[in-house]
């Protein structure tokens, strides 16, 4: 651990090793490539998230928190965010954005129009802040992801160490002209800091041939401190945002098998399915049957061999689910069903095979309080903080919770606990098994390991029986009440209004 971590720090590091579970050698030095699906991400607007030192914030912003995000705060908040079963961080830029030299000091906030991208934004912290916060992530097993705006800037940007600057407008570099300042920036972090990996802002702008260049560069570094004896930043996970339909994930995400680009990117057409079954999307479109979700998993048909999708259910340019729930015309959280909903969504998460990525406050139920679904531009959403795109980046906690909010929160430490212990779950072969109008069934399998997600969208319970399944031989235990279903006895599986169950499968008899 670095030598200016401080004894708080420090002394909430040990505390929180002490209760958490072990992490596995997995999990901890899973090795490059496709072996990054084991992934539990936690991203945080950083300028939103919360306030640790007072001396540095923006003070402004678009959304509706207090503006007043740090790296003291994400510090902070480190081991309670483990806690929750998270093994990764993704923080929103926070290279150096020249504050003050901008027309519009919201921007600034943001971090996705930087200057100067060797340098930590002053607002948020310091180059040490920056490392007391890779160095205790790290120390609490978690890895740490930095976002990559590599294909505009603010203009005038800080040449690199080596005298590179990036080509081209700002709002679109040109390439391959910037490949040079871009690896150069890409590789730096890994270098100093031990970073365990990117996420790509708007990689649509970056060319299929320059994505597979930084990917390849990363790779490289990460493996050079591999072979270094180095237990960290070794990683090297790239995931790309190409925000468009599953076609142009493909064409600028991923490219094809002979000319491949990312190796992972942000499923937003399987998000919308979910979403579109338990709530609404953003535009309103939503009550669709569970049948949807096989419909969702179809889309990776259209990806190349080599893509690994990254689940998400939101994010700080989406609606929070819990708004969403209520823009549908559903209760919210005075309801047992605004919280049944989020179990259903956040489980449907924890049985994907691949990465999966929690957005701050949505293991506790988030929801933005008297926010209008008949806010617009017209309306001056801006300036009351509740357009769509941005109405999502508000304060975060790490206390202060309600009982249902916790009763969420020990729900998510299950479900990851879960996962975490069955890799069926996060790196599983899927095979559907049943999709209709309330009821969605996969069957997950990892070698020996097997188990089936089941989840009813229903508000009435569904009951299902085994055995109408041909070729389930196994019993299964319910993951966690522990009642055991035997499809040779036709025990039927009752499933409540709203819920899921995870049934494990029990060794085989081989007697």
């Amino acid at each position: 651990m670095h030598n200016r971590l401080s004894v708080v720090t420090t002394l909430c590091c040990l505390l929180a090793l002490c209760v958490l579970p072990r992490l596995n050698a997995q999990e901890i030095s899973a090795p490059a490539d496709r072996e990054f699906r084991h992934l539990r991400i936690y991203q945080v607007m950083v300028e939103a998230y919360r306030d640790g030192d007072p001396e540095r914030n923006y003070g402004t912003g678009y959304g509706n928190s207090s503006h007043r995000g740090d790296l003291r705060g994400i510090i902070q908040a480190l081991p309670y965010i483990r806690s929750l079963g998270m093994n990764a961080l993704w923080l929103t830029p926070i290279f150096d954005s020249g504050a003050g030299e901008g027309p519009d000091p919201r921007l600034e906030a943001t971090g996705y129009f930087p200057k100067d991208y060797f340098k930590i934004d002053p607002k948020f912290g310091t180059f040490e802040d920056a490392r007391e916060l890779v160095d205790t992530a790290h120390a609490l097993g978690m890895y740490v992801l930095f976002d990559g705006v590599f294909g505009h800037h603010k203009g005038n940007v800080v040449p690199s160490p080596r005298g590179h600057v990036p080509a081209g407008d700002p709002a679109q570099v040109s390439w391959p002209e910037s490949l040079p300042f871009y690896k150069e920036v890409a590789t730096y972090w890994i270098d100093t800091l031990g970073i365990d990996g990117w996420r790509f802002d708007q990689a649509y702008q970056i060319p299929i041939p320059m994505l597979r260049e930084l990917r390849e560069a990363i790779r490289t570094a990460a493996e050079k401190r591999r072979q270094a004896g180095k237990q960290w930043g070794t990683l090297g996970y790239v995931v790309g945002e190409v925000w468009k339909r599953a076609p142009n994930i493909a064409r600028y995400a991923y490219g094809d098998d002979d000319e491949p680009g990312l190796l992972s990117a942000f499923d937003f057409p399987l998000r919308y399915k979910l979403v579109q079954v338990l709530a609404v999307e953003e535009k309103g479109f939503g009550h669709q049957p569970a049948s949807v979700l096989e419909q969702g998993y179809r889309t990776h048909a259209l990806y190349p061999a080599h893509a690994v999708p990254n689940l998400m259910l939101g994010n700080h340019d989406l609606v929070r689910f819990g708004d969403l729930i209520q823009r549908a015309g559903y209760p919210g959280p005075e309801s047992e069903t605004y919280w049944r909903r989020h179990r259903c969504a956040l489980a449907f998460l924890a049985a994907f095979s691949g990465p999966i990525t929690l957005y701050y406050g949505e293991e506790y139920g988030d929801e933005i309080a008297g926010f209008s679904t008949a806010v617009s531009p017209q309306d001056g959403c801006v300036q009351k903080g509740l357009c769509d795109d941005h109405v999502a980046r508000n304060d975060g906690k790490i206390s202060g919770f309600t009982e249902q909010q916790k009763a969420l929160q020990n729900f998510v430490r299950r479900l990851f606990a879960l996962r975490a212990a069955h890799p069926a779950l996060w790196r599983g072969e899927r095979q559907n098994l049943l999709a209709t109008q309330h009821l969605y069934l996969d069957l997950k399998y990892a070698g020996a390991d097997s188990i089936i997600f089941a989840m009813n969208t229903s508000t009435a319970t569904e009951r299902l029986r085994l055995a109408q399944f041909n070729g389930l031989r196994q019993k299964f235990r319910d993951a966690f009440s522990g009642k055991l279903f035997d499809p040779s006895e036709d025990t039927p599986v009752e499933l409540p209004g709203l819920s899921v169950k995870f049934l494990i499968a029990e060794p085989a008899n081989d007697e």
